[in-house]
């Protein structure tokens, strides 16, 4: 949790903590993480999550494609390695743009 002074629209003025969405994901050996997303773009219609390492923020981070259904949204795995190389260089682009 992150301590914000600010007025964050909760109809109070005061310091108070905010929750952090965590998200356990399995990697290839099948080995939970805790997950935070850490920023979310949009690209060919489509809207992504890079998520970030909880315990380990300095590793690499990983990209979902966020599905709705109805009120419910999804991380979902990106297959496709077209949609793939579409992401990475949007993604790329964007990381490109903030540093300048």
């Amino acid at each position: 949790m992150t301590e914000h002074n600010h007025d964050c629209g909760c109809g109070h003025d005061h310091d108070h903590e905010h929750e952090e969405e965590v998200f356990l994901i399995a990697d290839e050996e099948g080995v939970e993480r805790e997950m935070v997303m850490v920023y979310s773009f949009e690209c060919d219609e489509n809207v992504y999550a890079v998520l970030l390492d909880r315990n380990n923020p300095e590793s690499d981070g990983v990209i979902f494609r966020i599905e709705q259904e109805g009120e419910d949204a999804y991380l979902v795995n990106i297959e496709n390695d077209e949609e793939w190389q579409k992401v990475v260089a949007a993604y790329d682009e964007i990381v490109a743009s903030e540093q300048q």
